[in-house]
């Protein structure tokens, strides 16, 4: 029970945080972590939970528009992100993990929701990197941060962070 109520909570919030924006709003970016691995190899599939993981953020954001999806060339973001793709019918977007600086300047020209899939080591990057202030790194064993970043024209960029 305790855990339904926690995720009709996250749900509300999340839905709260979209609904809320001005219709004159460019774009909400949505980052996360991919979801947990099976080991520390340099391409791991994902775990029996970061699979759970995955179903958990396809459901968290079946609802939020999401009209693009960013992920780098390793298989755990593309897992990460595929049961959204699919329920949304959206493909996945790839680009280089290495160069979050590109991303950032692709993701302030976007118009629309988008999800980017991250490592534990870019996502507080690409955040910072869209103008918002004071995103902690995320930590090795952190995977269920969702940032929530509002960008629009004229003002300063909002950020929501959620768990899920």
């Amino acid at each position: 029970m305790n855990k339904l109520v926690r995720m009709v909570m996250m749900a509300m919030s999340l839905l709260t945080a979209v609904w809320a924006l001005p219709a004159s709003a460019a774009s909400t970016i949505f980052i996360v972590r991919h979801a947990e691995k099976v080991d520390e190899s340099r391409d791991p599939l994902l775990s029996e939970r970061g699979m759970q993981r995955a179903q958990s953020l396809a459901q968290h954001l079946r609802d939020a528009g999401i009209r693009k999806i960013y992920v780098t060339e390793f298989q755990r973001t593309r897992l990460t992100a595929t049961p959204l793709a699919e329920l949304s019918q959206v493909a996945l977007t790839p680009y280089a993990a290495k160069e979050s600086g590109t991303l950032s300047e692709l993701l302030q020209n976007e118009t629309g929701n988008v999800l980017v899939v991250g490592h534990s080591n870019t996502v507080a990057t690409i955040a910072t990197a869209l103008g918002v202030r004071d995103v902690k790194p995320v930590a090795d064993d952190e995977y269920d941060r969702l940032i929530v970043i509002h960008l629009q024209d004229g003002k300063a960029p909002a950020m929501t962070i959620l768990r899920y």
